[in-house]
């Protein structure tokens, strides 16, 4: 039974991370830290949490802590992680890894150097939705695929994480925000890496220095012209669908934890296929994962060279949204342990 802290437990946590705990198997949350002293009391005796921390620093050096899961803002991550991988302890890092590529090489080479796991949640490849694509897309039940598209909208106006408008600590808006949840599971599915990245955004008044919708076009190395499409200003929605020359797999929500998902097959204009499959298992097979992974039991399919590769995408969208034109994505140098 692997022990997990939570470094800064906050709405993720509440929302996702601990409904996930309930369900997972093989771990189980023993400690957290959160700067607010009176919010993390409350929290810890909400969910019997026995070991209450006002740092990562302080949270990492418990004794009854075998791993922790990094949940702080984002420009908190690197500081983060390289604390919790200084005191020896396996760390699974919330998405994106960092703000940019720069500091997610850091934390690799630091896990590395310390001989200690460093994963992302990139939760959508513990999907069953993302899984069935994958498996169907390797077994050509499409041929080979021509286009992709991916998109994951939601109305963030009042949200509680007000610093998801603030670039200094969000590092972007809704691409940073969920499109590498798409990107990452156009990559996973598709088993190929984008090359080029051509991006248009638009802020509106209230998403303060950073672009409230935006579209990402990305080619593939092996030919695939995929769509990303993001929002913190349209209604919730994920569809993901991959067109190949010999069928379309489609499903609406395909991304979402909370509702059934219906895949489609369908070819010549016709279904010829179906299946109904259920995500709410996600957060639990990766907790549960990473916990067999510290336990050298199994392999994570979720390594930090994952995280590492999906930031130098995020930043070749950004040089694209300043420069205007298409840019390059740089051949990564590392295993991204696909």
């Amino acid at each position: 039974m692997i022990r997990f802290g939570i470094a800064g437990f906050g709405l993720h946590a509440v929302r996702r991370l601990m409904p996930g705990f309930a369900l997972a198997q093989n771990c189980k949350v023993v400690a957290l830290s959160r700067r607010d002293s009176n919010k993390a009391r409350e929290a810890a005796a909400q969910y019997g949490i026995p070991h209450v921390f006002a740092s990562t620093q302080e949270l990492s050096r418990c004794p009854e802590v075998d791993a922790v899961l990094v949940t702080t803002p984002n420009a908190c991550h690197l500081q983060d992680v390289l604390t919790a991988v200084a005191a020896g302890k396996p760390v699974l890092c919330e998405k994106p890894m960092g703000m940019d590529a720069k500091q997610c090489r850091q934390m690799v080479e630091a896990a590395r150097n310390a001989g200690v796991l460093l994963g992302v949640a990139q939760v959508f490849r513990f999907e069953e939705s993302t899984a069935r694509f994958r498996e169907r897309v390797a077994a050509g039940d499409i041929g080979s695929p021509i286009f992709a598209r991916a998109e994951f909208s939601f109305p963030g106006l009042g949200h509680a994480r007000t610093w998801l408008y603030d670039r200094s600590i969000a590092g972007g808006g809704p691409i940073a925000d969920v499109g590498v949840h798409c990107i990452d599971a156009l990559r996973y599915i598709l088993q190929d890496e984008p090359r080029l990245v051509t991006a248009l955004g638009r802020p509106n008044e209230q998403s303060g220095d950073v672009e409230a919708a935006a579209v990402l076009a990305l080619e593939f190395q092996r030919g695939t012209l995929a769509t990303v499409l993001v929002s913190t200003r349209a209604q919730y929605r994920t569809p993901l669908e991959i067109v190949g020359d010999a069928g379309v797999l489609r499903a609406d929500d395909a991304l979402n934890v909370e509702r059934p998902v219906k895949l489609e097959l369908w070819r010549d204009g016709q279904r010829v296929a179906e299946e109904t499959v259920s995500n709410q298992l996600a957060y639990a097979r990766q907790v549960d994962s990473f916990a067999a992974a510290v336990e050298g039991r199994e392999v994570f399919p979720s390594p930090g060279q994952q995280g590492w590769q999906n930031q130098r995408i995020l930043d070749a969208a950004y040089r694209s949204l300043s420069s205007g034109k298409s840019e390059e994505v740089p051949i990564f140098s590392d295993d991204p342990g696909r």
